[in-house]
């Protein structure tokens, strides 16, 4: 069995706010440590259960927090930016199953550091079903055939991948307090948690199904002001539809991936004075 990991930073035990997850703010390092362990918890029980192959992806931020040196030998790591795919480079049919860890509940919603890529988008849609980062990244994952399996991070980020996914085993490493604050799990509680819940993921990997986007499916995406729309708009093929909202009618779910990427780093040019 070979497992793909997507790994993000805010959903990780202990991390609740931007001094964890932010390169050279005061607990950054700490942040780093945590998130490594966290995805060497994970694998560890995976290759006990018999896994072949584990490859992870930074995903988070410059996607260059993970610390190499201290994964496990086995692993295969993708670290880094530019990706063309991002959150789920490296992503594709040799892979049998993807868990996502350390994830966060999308833009709009309550849970530790929500958002959806960047703080400008409010809300997100594929053919009309609210996403965010984790919803677009399953359906990616379900163009190739791939079934999210286990999805470990806070209960907003659990809620919402069960209403997602069928199924999916979900991992609870803390719970929300605020949108800064969490009542955590210690990192040998969460240990213990991601392990078993690594197991049970895999025992009923039979069990669920991918996510499958329509062959053409139409994004929708509300940024937070006129400005950011504005922008994104000029992306070719992009359509600013009402308000602050942006359209785009995507060939696959992998032109409709690379289209938020692209709006959501044109949006980012928008200044406020």
């Amino acid at each position: 069995m070979n497992i793909y990991s997507s790994v993000d930073m805010e959903g990780i035990t202990g991390l609740v706010d931007r001094q964890f997850v932010t390169p050279g703010e005061r607990f950054y390092e700490r942040g780093q440590q945590l998130m490594t362990d966290e995805v060497n918890h994970v694998a560890e029980a995976a290759f006990a259960f018999g896994c072949k192959r584990f490859v992870v992806n930074d995903s988070h931020g410059k996607m260059n927090n993970l610390l190499v040196e201290r994964l496990l030998a086995e692993i295969e790591l993708v670290s880094g930016e530019v990706k063309p795919y991002s959150m789920v480079q490296g992503l594709d049919d040799s892979f049998d199953g993807a868990f996502f860890i350390g994830y966060h509940s999308r833009a709009s919603m309550p849970g530790v550091m929500s958002h959806t890529m960047i703080f400008g988008v409010r809300s997100m849609w594929l053919d009309g079903h609210e996403i965010g980062e984790m919803g677009l990244n399953a359906y990616l994952a379900g163009y190739y055939g791939v079934p999210v399996l286990l999805v470990a991070g806070d209960d907003q980020a659990a809620k919402e991948a069960e209403a997602l996914i069928p199924n999916v085993t979900t991992a609870i490493v803390k719970t929300a307090q605020s949108r800064s604050s969490a009542l955590c799990l210690t990192p040998a509680k969460s240990k213990a948690l991601l392990q078993t819940k690594t197991k049970e993921a895999l025992m009923k990997s039979g069990k669920v199904e991918p996510l499958i986007a329509n062959k053409q499916p139409i994004l929708h995406i509300e940024f937070a002001n006129y400005g950011q729309a504005e922008w994104a708009a000029l992306m070719p093929g992009a359509e600013l539809e009402t308000g602050t909202t942006v359209k785009f009618a995507a060939k696959d779910v992998k032109e409709a991936y690379q289209a938020m990427l692209v709006m959501t780093e044109l949006a980012m040019q928008t200044t406020f004075c």
